[in-house]
This record gives structure tokens, sequence and C-alpha cells, in this order.
């Protein structure tokens, strides 16, 4: 790579910033130093910085930014600790800057910096809020991509979201947009941060309607690395739009917690089918043990194995942005939910013992209120002790 002169961002100082470029990164450090220099390129005539907020990647994106910050102060790094997200990353480097203007793009060499410009003069006009990098206009391309896959599922992303938002643009799933800070700052506090399509958080958020220039992009391949998206993306957007419509009614990770609480009323009334008709069967209900023993047995083993299952989503969807990885994180984490879920525990098997052997509700209907009465307390301490700090 070759080094910016100190002669260039002296140039730079000595003018008001214009622009902020926001990079929110994970695992990026290869990609970083060729980005600063398109950067240089495409932005030459311009005062501008940008703003590389990190979540903590082990491959030392951070480290590597830094090191580009000595040498050129128009890069500055943000190291998140504790927490995730491409949006929550992008709303926070955007509010970091003095800029008058901030543009969110891909650090990875997806987004051409080239349309950084146009974007500016856009914006800068006066006759637009917003200006976004579409994959889906007329002269764009997503060939270099070499993903069809993507492209289609992106597509109906697209249809879904105008939806939502009640903006009809060509790719309101894209990364790469850039406005007005004082309008981004005037809605941050309403932003949910949830996801990874802020371009999409803010249409459906902010209440004044948007004059939006949208210009062509050629999407290119990643230059380095792999793509962040994994098997949770899907995931993501629809915790992005359900935000969106009952976010305010009903908090999203507490209806994340009880979906997978839900799926897991099913992982517990199949184990204890198994465990009433496959493992104990009639020689324990007629034989050493009474029938409301076998069933106190038989539930309790089925309710760890749901709270095992449920600690597994919960871990990779619901608390994704503090997800717990290697085996002794885990085995720890599994160690908290169970110890935090205890009295959750008990008052599930309890109450459903009660209401089976005393009241005489069917078994199934016993559990079902079981699991009600405990999943507010295992979600409140989770939360707490689980996948946040003590």
């Amino acid at each position: 790579m070759t080094p910016i002169s100190l002669e260039k961002t002296a140039m730079a100082a000595e003018r008001p910033l214009e622009l902020a470029v926001v990079l929110p990164t994970y695992n990026e450090r290869k990609n970083i130093g060729g980005m600063v220099e398109r950067l240089d390129k495409a932005l030459a005539g311009i005062a501008w910085e940008v703003v590389i907020v990190d979540d903590n990647s082990p491959d030392g994106t951070a480290d590597e930014a830094r090191r580009l910050a000595l040498a050129d102060p128009r890069v500055r790094c943000i190291q998140r600790i504790g927490r995730r997200g491409l949006a929550s990353a992008a709303i926070e480097g955007m509010c970091s800057t003095a800029a008058p203007v901030v543009a969110v793009m891909d650090a990875d060499h997806q987004h051409d910096p080239e349309l950084l410009p146009q974007m500016l003069a856009a914006v800068t006009s006066g006759d637009y809020d917003l200006a976004y990098a579409s994959r889906f206009a007329e002269g764009s391309s997503t060939e270099e991509w070499g993903r069809p896959d993507r492209v289609k599922a992106s597509g109906f992303a697209n249809r879904l979201a105008n939806k939502v938002t009640g903006v009809e643009l060509s790719d309101p799933m894209s990364g790469y947009f850039m406005l007005r800070a004082e309008l981004l700052r005037g809605d941050a506090h309403k932003l949910s941060g949830v996801g990874f399509k802020i371009l999409l958080d803010i249409l459906a958020t902010v209440e004044q309607p948007l004059r939006v220039k949208e210009l062509p992009m050629n999407f290119a391949a990643r230059a380095e690395g792999e793509s962040k998206l994994d098997q949770t993306v899907i995931f993501e957007f629809l915790i992005g739009l359900y935000d969106k419509w009952l976010g305010r009614i009903i908090p999203t990770r507490f209806a994340l917690f009880g979906t997978v609480g839900a799926m897991g009323v099913v992982v517990q009334l199949g184990a204890l089918w198994v465990m009433l008709h496959l493992v104990f069967g009639e020689r324990f209900v007629y034989g050493n043990w009474s029938e409301s023993t076998t069933f106190n047995v038989a539930n309790t083993v089925a309710a760890v194995v749901a709270m095992s299952f449920n600690f597994v989503l919960n871990n990779e969807l619901t608390y994704s942005d503090k997800r717990l990885r290697g085996f002794f994180p885990l085995l720890k984490g599994w160690a908290q939910f169970a110890l935090t879920c205890a009295l959750g525990l008990l008052t599930n098997v309890g109450s459903a013992y009660v209401l089976k052997t005393m009241i005489g509700l069917p078994a199934f209907v016993a559990v079902i209120a079981g699991i009600v009465l405990g999943s507010v307390w295992n979600f409140a301490l989770s939360s707490k002790f689980v996948w946040g700090k003590y």
C-alpha cells in the first residue's frame, strides 16, 4: 500500500470538514488500507474523514485502522467492545462525526467510492435529503458479484421492504447511502439499530417524506475475506421488519425470546412424549413408580432438554450481537442460563405438576401453562446475567 502524503492531509485540514464516510467493519484488516486509498482518490478536492467502526475484530482490524490513522489524520477508529451489529455500528459512526454530511458504505470494496462525489453533490444541492447507490436501478450491474442466488433473495427483500417503508425504491436494502448529519441525528433515538440494513431503518423511521436521489451501481465482489452475512441474515431482516411494525408494543428482543420459547414448547412436548412412551413406558407406571412420579421425572428431563435448545437458539439469534463463542464460553453460558432459569424451571415443572395431579388438567395443557409462567422470569435474568453484564 502506498502511503498517503502528509501534504494532502495538511491541505485537507485547512478546509472545513465536508463529509464523513463511515465503514462498519468486522474482520476487514486486509481491506481497509486499500479502501482509504480509493477514498483519497475519489474525494480529491473534498474535505473528508473516514470513521472505521470495528466490532472488536479478532483479525486486528482496529489495530490496522489505528496504524493508518498515525499516517493520515483523516482516519479515525471506534473499537466497540461487548456489542455487535452493522446497523448499530453505522449509527454510532454517523453520530460521532462533526461533518455536516455522512455516508455509510462497506469496507470490502463491493461499493465503488467513485459515486461519493455525485452523492455529495445531490445532498448538498438542497434538492435531495438522501442519496443512495442501487444494485437494481437502470444502468447498474451485479455481474461482478457472481451471486445470482443473493440477487434473487435481495429482490424479494426489496419488494417487502418497500411495503414496510412506503417508499418506492429499486433497492431499499442497499448498504451504500449518504444524507445530512442533522437529519440522521434528529431521529437517531428512534432508530432500532437492529439487523444489518440501516437504510431500511432510516426510511421506515423518519417521519418527513424524504427526497431520494438514486444512483446506479456496479456491485463488485469482495476484495479480501469472506462475507460476514451468515445464516442469520434472513432472520435479522425479519427482525428489522418486526421492529418497525410492533417493536414499540412488544420489545423486539423479548418477542424473539418468546418465539424461541414457543419453539422450545414443541421440543419439550416432543421430549416428554419420548420419555413417557419410549423411555419409561408402562413398566414404571405400573411397576416401581407411580403415575405422578413418572410424569414429574419425565417432564423434568423434557424441560432440561428444552432449556438447552432455547439456550442454543437464543445465543445464535436473540442475542446474536452478544453471541458466545468457543467451548468454554458456551459451557459457562449454558451453566449461567441453567442457573438463572432455575426458578423458572421450578415454576415450570412445579405448576405443571400441580395442574396435572391436583386439578386434573391434561398433561400437555399443564406443561404449556408451566412454560408460560416461567418465561418472563427466564427472559429477565438471562438477559442480565448470561448475555449482559453482572
